[in-house]
């Protein structure tokens, strides 16, 4: 799904983008190669970002 209608930038960019430490909107359009144009996309990529934040990580034993 696209969270980002300018730049094409999908859901599961958004997500590698924050596994890769992303933590705002501008980090993902920067690691993506991008400039954020309109904006309108910047509390959906937040909003993906802090789901993904807020999963508890399993860690090994």
């Amino acid at each position: 799904m696209f969270v980002c209608n300018c730049n094409g930038i999908t859901e599961r960019q958004v997500e590698s983008a924050a596994r890769e430490g992303a933590e705002s909107w501008l980090d993902v359009h920067a690691q993506n190669g991008y400039t954020p144009c309109c904006a309108k996309c910047e509390d959906e990529i937040t909003e993906v970002i802090t789901r993904l934040k807020n999963i508890p990580q399993i860690e090994p034993h």
